[in-house]
């Protein structure tokens, strides 16, 4: 190899590092400005009463579709329903369920058929019917059930769902997913103290594989023991709470998560719901929120809230993470082309100069730049070219800081309030972070480029089942935990080669 093409791997190797590492730098700085102006502004308890009694609290409906979720679905909508808030509702858009879920939700909860016009506001699949309880529980009437054709993807069941709800704002999330009983409080409060309109907040969330759950409520966060979620849960609580807090801080949100994503109604609609085409369609929902608030010359926030709010599952198998990232990385190139006129487009202000390029230049193309350098670092060792002890010394650098980067993490999550009980807990983070370099990151450079490479080559995808084990309460004393039951399933995307 050429010396002039060896010399600028070696350059193009320090100058990505060094800015990698620079960006971590700051958000690290920008997110404990934020986590500490959130300490010093919120107070849980004051917030929460104030909240509970004042007569402008606004009402949330919370969106959350279901598809063959006939194992679960009867605990999960009941832990929606326990929820502490003082008006809210909660909406099941049954999309099309091939199993029971339907008839399990009309004999539990005594639903009836109800005349309702329906407005389509944002095109979805067609509405079968809507349903209401004819009980009067109290906690039964505060539920919506929608039942609608398969439309193959959340994104039409979720647009059916907003399309109904009867709230200025709703939280769209997983039936599966496991809420927080304050939660409603917490992503509220930004709106009624921002000086500028908020169209969106996200909250933390953390992986529910390990915890004790009863009743649908969670009882004890604990770290999972087993290696790909906790690898996961590492990677939610870096981003939760260094780089959305970091990005919230100066207004440049990039997304707000599927799983538990706070919205305004009116502008979800104005910008035309969710796209059921997208593969990423959390960011691509944020992206068109602000292309329309921009667009219309609006002034607005998407605030990112340290507070755990939501517990979901994660894949605990490779073949199910790797679906997952596969899904992801296509979904990122697919966003980038789409969105591609706001990349250093100041009409869309931080979220065009700042948002975008850090997104391209160390989310997208990270993994190209990685594999190129793994390819390159093999060509050299084959040749005889390489310069071990530069190698070993930026490599030894590099782990340092990210094991610094962790001990960060976990001191953000005990200044937040969101540790757990135990903090040898955190010694399973720890864990992680020791791992992650050799065992995770490798898998989710390979499972990117299979997404983009997938994306290109126009590989149809349907929806099929993720396996999930859930959680179910078993007969017995309040201190028995909820054990797993077998086989809950969850609608994922898988790829059919042509």
């Amino acid at each position: 190899m050429p010396d002039g093409i060896q010399n600028f791997f070696n350059y193009a190797v320090i100058i990505y590092s060094a800015l990698l590492v620079s960006s971590y730098i700051a958000m690290v700085i920008l997110a404990y400005q934020q986590h500490k102006r959130h300490k010093t502004y919120h107070y849980e308890k004051n917030t929460i009463d104030q909240l509970r009694t004042s007569p402008y609290t606004p009402g949330v409906s919370i969106v959350a579709p279901a598809y063959n979720e006939e194992k679960t679905i009867i605990n999960n909508v009941n832990s929606l329903l326990s929820l502490d808030y003082p008006d809210y509702e909660v909406v099941i858009v049954n999309d099309g369920s091939k199993d029971d879920t339907l008839k399990l939700l009309v004999e539990t909860f005594q639903l009836v058929k109800v005349p309702y016009a329906y407005v389509e506001k944002i095109k979805t699949k067609p509405v079968r019917g809507v349903y209401k309880t004819s009980s009067d529980n109290a906690a039964f009437k505060r539920l919506t059930v929608v039942d609608k054709e398969n439309g193959g993807t959340k994104a039409d069941a979720s647009n059916a769902g907003v399309n109904i709800v009867s709230n200025k704002y709703f939280v769209c999330t997983d039936v599966d997913c496991i809420i927080d009983k304050y939660a409603l409080y917490r992503v509220v409060w930004p709106t009624m103290t921002s000086s500028r309109k908020v169209i969106a907040v996200s909250a933390s969330m953390r992986m529910s594989n390990g915890c004790d759950v009863r009743k649908g409520q969670m009882v004890e966060p604990r770290p999972p023991h087993s290696l790909i979620p906790l690898f996961q849960d590492l990677e939610y609580t870096r981003s939760y709470l260094v780089g959305k807090q970091a990005l919230s801080a100066i207004n440049a949100m990039q997304n707000v998560s599927g799983g538990f994503g706070f919205f305004d109604t009116e502008i979800v609609i104005k910008a035309g719901g969710y796209d059921g085409d997208s593969f990423a369609e959390d960011m691509d929902m944020v992206a068109r929120m602000i292309r329309y608030m921009c667009d219309s010359g609006e002034d607005y926030r998407v605030v990112q809230i340290p507070e755990t709010c939501c517990w979901t599952e994660g894949p605990s198998t490779i073949k199910v993470l790797a679906r997952q990232r596969t899904r992801w990385g296509r979904g990122l190139l697919q966003f980038f082309i789409v969105h591609r006129d706001m990349v250093f487009n100041k009409t869309y202000r931080q979220y065009g100069f700042v948002t975008l390029p850090y997104i391209l230049l160390f989310e997208m193309l990270a993994p190209l730049i990685e594999f190129t350098g793994y390819i390159m670092l093999l060509y050299l060792i084959i040749t005889g070219g390489v310069n071990y002890k530069t190698v070993w010394l930026t490599f030894f650098g590099l782990y340092c800081f990210a094991q610094a980067l962790t001990l960060t993490i976990i001191s953000y999550d005990i200044y937040t309030g969101n540790s757990f009980r135990k903090r040898r807990s955190y010694l399973w983070f720890m864990l992680a972070s020791l791992l992650e370099p050799f065992l995770y990151h490798p898998l989710n450079v390979f499972y990117s480029l299979r997404g983009y490479v997938k994306h290109i080559f126009g590989a149809k995808m349907v929806w099929g089942n993720m396996t999930r084990k859930g959680f179910q309460q078993q007969p017995g004393t309040e201190a028995e935990a909820a054990q797993p039951v077998p086989a809950a399933e969850e609608a994922e995307i898988q790829e059919i080669e042509e």
